[in-house]
């Protein structure tokens, strides 16, 4: 019986995980003076490859934690070969 409840839960989660992957969001929070950072991996330590300002429209695939932080890999709506890692912070679903 409890076999089969971790099964059930384990699937429920890897669904809702599947259900995140690849949802439209929206830079939002970095302020009209400043850029998100996309950069080239998930944290501070990775390379910025471009600055995105607010309202940027994203792909958001998956996301990870590092250190505390949610980092989430998307690329941009309108240059989908331009991808990197942005902090979730400043992500809003559409």
């Amino acid at each position: 019986m409890f076999r089969n409840a971790a099964i059930v839960g384990f699937m429920a989660l890897l669904l809702a995980g599947c259900a995140m992957s690849g949802a439209s969001t929206v830079v939002r929070g970095v302020g009209s003076d400043d850029l998100l950072k996309l950069r080239a991996g998930p944290g501070l330590g990775y390379a910025v490859i471009v600055g995105i300002p607010d309202g940027t429209a994203l792909t958001r695939r998956d996301c990870v934690t590092e250190l505390g932080q949610r980092w989430c890999n998307v690329a941009l709506r309108d240059h989908r070969s331009l991808t990197g890692y942005v902090a979730e912070d400043y992500l809003q679903q559409r």
